[in-house]
């Protein structure tokens, strides 16, 4: 896999401690993913954002509404980087986003998922208990990454749902609720997890 020679079984060990959040666009991913930040947990940022700051950055051909299956192989390509930085550490991981987040844009889409997206989505595995933040209009808010309409948001994140489904995930919608709250939340999920 990577240069130092891990391969999908080193990864198997760790999916149990990588936790996805997913979900609805503007839905306050990136909000609670600092707000886990600031208590000492580990997370990375959205591959999605990654990416399109960089294409922007050079005025590359890979952003998503330039060339959507190119966006979506380098959304891959960043989460399997993250994943490897996060194999050396210990204790739950938080990732804005994945894998299987770039193959339900490829079902969202309606065209085909690429035979090694979907074989990433297979071997390379998160928690199978996703954090999904739904649609919430009122926080909602557009910029110069996020150019997609609100009902885009939702039509996505209804696809999604269903890729989630296909790759046996279990998907827990967050409350609309305070940062604190959510971070409650999510926190008090990994505990009831870690006691069955």
């Amino acid at each position: 896999m990577g240069d130092d020679g891990r391969g999908t079984e080193d990864f198997a060990h760790d999916a149990a401690r990588f936790f996805l959040l997913s979900g609805c666009s503007g839905g306050g991913k990136s909000t609670l993913l600092a707000a886990l930040q600031e208590q000492g947990h580990l997370a990375f940022e959205e591959p999605g954002r990654q990416v399109v700051k960089a294409q922007m950055l050079i005025d590359g051909p890979g952003l998503p509404w330039r060339d959507q299956a190119l966006f979506a192989e380098l959304c891959v390509f960043c989460a399997v980087e993250q994943m490897e930085t996060a194999a050396g550490s210990t204790g739950p991981v938080f990732f804005d986003r994945g894998i299987v987040d770039a193959v339900a844009f490829f079902d969202y889409l309606g065209r085909e998922v690429p035979a090694h997206l979907e074989r990433a989505a297979q071997l390379l595995r998160y928690n199978a208990t996703v954090f999904l933040t739904p649609p919430w209009r009122a926080i909602y808010a557009g910029d110069n990454e996020r150019r997609h309409s609100y009902e885009e948001a939702v039509a996505q994140y209804h696809a999604s749902l269903k890729t989630f489904a296909r790759f046996g995930y279990r998907p827990v919608e967050l409350p609309r609720a305070s940062v604190g709250e959510r971070v409650d939340f999510v926190l008090a999920c990994l505990e009831t997890a870690a006691a069955v």
